[in-house]
């Protein structure tokens, strides 16, 4: 079940991309050869599938065109990833198992598909067909998430300015609260919002998406110590090498990875009011700490 439900949502997510991001034949080419060379370098799409999977949880089935709300998130992600590898920040070569934007456009081409990307997908949000006032709220979740004030900027910036310092316990916490969950968060409350979900229900799958954000952050920073750059399809030991603040450079393996287990359990709690229909969440919560890459 947990296969099916990734790879439908990973191709309902797609086809939306394909359909939204101009081509590259289409002028001016440089640009949208870049755009289309990230985003379809082969990611999870994890993101649009919680989501989508959010969605079908309040609604009960999935919503009509919530692929289009799917692919927003993805744009939005993929255009962090391009500015994350530039030189100027983690000075990244290899991404998805691909050469990273830059590699192959150039800094300047890279810097502006990132923002074309997000350009891109506040433009597929005012967009999307549902009522006026979900949208306001599911722009207004998604920015705020991907910002300066305990989004995903913020995080990046706490994230740059962390290196070569001494960690605190509340300074990782920060970072991976801001940088990675804080958008997967979003990506689960707009999915919610999208498909009508009332305000005890947000609140839930806000606290189901600060926990397993987390959780998928900290299993993340176990991977780059754990895994080679082959399996995971990036470079590994980027964050150990750059002597970035991560879980187990605190805490080691092993308590970092009991960690993740204790979020997903804390995540559980906040669906017990959905029954059965949160399955394929709890499923997904689980692969993210279980995964190998």
């Amino acid at each position: 079940m947990l296969q099916d439900t990734l790879e439908q949502g990973q191709a309902r997510t797609d086809a939306a991309l394909d359909r939204l991001i101009p081509q590259e034949t289409q002028h001016p080419v440089s640009i949208h050869k870049a755009m289309r060379h990230s985003v379809f370098a082969g990611g999870k799409r994890l993101r649009p599938v919680l989501c989508i999977e959010a969605g079908r949880m309040v609604a009960g089935s999935v919503p009509p065109k919530i692929e289009e709300l799917g692919a927003a998130l993805e744009m939005l992600h993929t255009y962090s990833l391009i500015h994350d590898d530039l030189p100027a920040l983690d000075n990244d070569d290899l991404r998805r198992g691909r050469p990273t934007c830059h590699k192959v456009f150039g800094d300047a081409i890279a810097i502006l598909a990132g923002d074309a990307l997000q350009t891109l997908a506040y433009e597929t949000l005012a967009r999307l067909e549902c009522p006026a006032e979900s949208r306001v709220r599911m722009i207004e979740e998604i920015a705020h998430g991907t910002g300066t004030l305990d989004g995903m900027i913020g995080g990046q910036v706490v994230d740059l300015e962390a290196e070569h310092t001494q960690p605190t316990a509340e300074m990782l916490e920060y970072i991976h609260r801001a940088k990675t969950a804080a958008l997967i968060t979003a990506s689960l409350v707009s999915g919610g919002l999208y498909a009508g979900a009332k305000d005890r229900e947000v609140k839930r799958l806000r606290g189901f998406g600060k926990s397993i954000g987390l959780a998928f952050q900290i299993v993340d920073d176990v991977l780059d110590v754990t895994q080679t750059s082959e399996q995971l399809g990036k470079t590994a030991g980027k964050d150990t090498a750059a002597q970035k603040v991560t879980y187990p450079a605190l805490f080691g393996v092993d308590q970092s990875v009991r960690k993740a287990d204790a979020l997903v359990s804390t995540a559980f709690t906040e669906l017990e009011g959905f029954g059965e229909r949160a399955e394929s969440l709890k499923q997904l919560a689980r692969y993210l700490v279980e995964r190998k890459k």
